[in-house]
């Protein structure tokens, strides 16, 4: 027999699946993470899960809903900088702070599988909801710079976002990089500003 959950009760048990999803998926992943493990600190059986989410990857996609708009407060507000050379650099050090600082947001850049198998699930629609907390805005700044002639006009916003992407592979492997990584970064992120520029 099915068991029947207060307003209150769905509230609490929902957030505590999430907040446990979120660190979780965030150490070992969408795969590695069992069902009983989601459930164990909600304290409900794993066949009432699916009276709060169709599957682990509609948790998944919840929990990135969930952090979207935090992770886009670090950055955000940098995009109100002028779009030139220490605009750029302080926009894509922002972004890369982020990754040193998130460990869900780190873990998506470096298993892409993780966002694809999600994306299968729940359908390109569903992710599409997180864009407007964290693309849309820096594609919207990229823009804006290009119809200013600051930022080079002949590449799509979207693809100098991948670039700016880009310098979140040095912070993925900064310990490749030992004691040199913090110059690394900074000459890298410098590099691509430049490079942005006309």
């Amino acid at each position: 027999m099915a068991v029947a959950f207060t307003d209150r009760e769905k509230r609490d048990i929902a957030k505590v699946l999430v907040e446990t999803a979120e660190e979780l998926f965030a150490t070992q992943g969408l795969k590695k993470t069992s069902l009983e493990e989601l459930v164990g600190p909600a304290r409900i059986a794993k066949g009432s899960f699916y009276a709060f989410f169709d599957s682990k990857e509609a948790l998944y996609l919840e929990v990135m809903l969930r952090r979207a708009p935090q992770i886009a407060t670090r950055f955000t507000g940098m995009l109100e900088r002028p779009v030139d050379e220490e605009g750029l650099v302080t926009v894509m050090h922002a972004i890369a702070d982020v990754l040193v600082a998130d460990p869900f947001y780190r873990r998506l850049l470096s298993h892409p599988d993780e966002l694809d198998t999600v994306t299968r699930r729940v359908g390109r629609e569903q992710i599409a909801r997180i864009s407007p907390h964290l693309l849309t805005p820096l594609v919207e700044y990229l823009a804006a710079g290009q119809r200013d002639g600051a930022v080079v006009d002949d590449i799509a916003p979207e693809v100098l976002v991948d670039v700016i992407r880009a310098a979140g592979l040095i912070v993925m492997h900064r310990d490749r990089f030992a004691t040199d990584y913090r110059q690394v970064l900074d000459a890298t992120i410098r590099s691509l500003a430049r490079g942005m520029l006309r």
